[in-house]
């Protein structure tokens, strides 16, 4: 598990950032009612209501000591994340203009690395940042992007769509808000990336600007990117001085316990990604 820093900050455990985040959705809400982009709106409260309400369990989670609980916390939300951007976000984004889609999630993934390593510098400097929550909104403000653009396309409102945006969404929020209370921040940061997604889809509905097929090949594909970082940030480490290390070693024998915990690993993740294959299988 990579190190963690602050969020950003808050008042009374509270996150200005994401208070600020939820209450522009709301307001963006009502213009979006008030146009008739219903599509758009119920797909930014669908993703909202995900990430925000797995982050409950999540926050919940982060107060145990048991090596094995937390293994299985993270792998089963990384498998499913992982899944998930390999199932519904980049075959779009290469769909959409293929090897300019694949520019898009290069740049993506490369982004998350710098936001990650950036973000461990600040936090020597003491700076108030969370890379973890920054890099989840820079993918839901990049997806929410590419939502709005082409909303009219979009399938009917049914499961599958619900699955495509619960199964990462609420993955993502629970592992993000672990995280988060682990270090002492406020859970409520995760608002704000929990509306990301209609933050920039409303008003480019709203809109309907033109734009181009490759340029949405390339938003799409940052997206992507951006989430498929994060999640594999989120594969849980079995070695000492990582997260499940430090928990680990607070045991007996630790490195018997972290050989028993990797084959925990690889389970916990291949369950993640089962339950997203299995959620896909029913409702197509």
């Amino acid at each position: 598990m990579t190190t963690r820093t602050r969020s950003l900050p808050g008042v009374g455990g509270l996150s200005l950032s994401g208070l600020a985040g939820t209450l522009l959705l709301v307001g963006l809400t009502a213009v979006g009612l008030r146009v008739g982009v219903t599509k758009v709106l119920v797909v930014s409260w669908v993703a909202f209501a995900a990430m925000a309400g797995f982050a409950v369990p999540g926050a919940r989670a982060a107060g145990t000591q048991d090596a094995r609980r937390l293994v299985w916390g993270y792998g089963l939300a990384a498998g499913a994340m992982v899944t998930s951007a390999a199932v519904f976000l980049l075959p779009q984004a290469f769909g959409l203009g293929g090897p300019v889609g694949g520019f898009g999630v290069a740049a993506g993934i490369l982004a998350g690395y710098a936001a990650h390593t950036v973000g461990h510098r600040l936090s020597h400097l003491g700076a108030a940042f969370d890379s973890t929550a920054l890099r989840i909104t820079a993918h839901a403000l990049a997806a929410g992007l590419v939502i709005g653009v082409i909303y009219a396309a979009l399938p009917e409102l049914g499961l599958l769509l619900g699955v495509a945006i619960v199964s990462h969404k609420g993955p993502a929020g629970y592992a993000a808000a672990r995280r988060l209370r682990a270090a002492g921040d406020p859970v409520s940061t995760l608002l704000l990336p929990a509306a990301g997604v209609g933050l920039t889809a409303i008003p480019v509905a709203v809109l309907d600007p033109a734009f181009p097929g490759a340029a949405r090949a390339v938003v799409f594909g940052f997206a992507a990117g951006v989430f498929l970082h994060v999640a594999m940030d989120f594969l849980p480490e079995c070695e000492t001085g990582t997260e499940v290390g430090e928990v680990a070693a607070l045991s007996e024998n630790a490195h018997a316990l972290l050989d028993r915990l990797r084959v925990h690993a690889v389970a916990s993740t291949s369950t993640g990604a089962l339950a997203v294959f299995g959620a896909w299988l029913v409702v197509t």
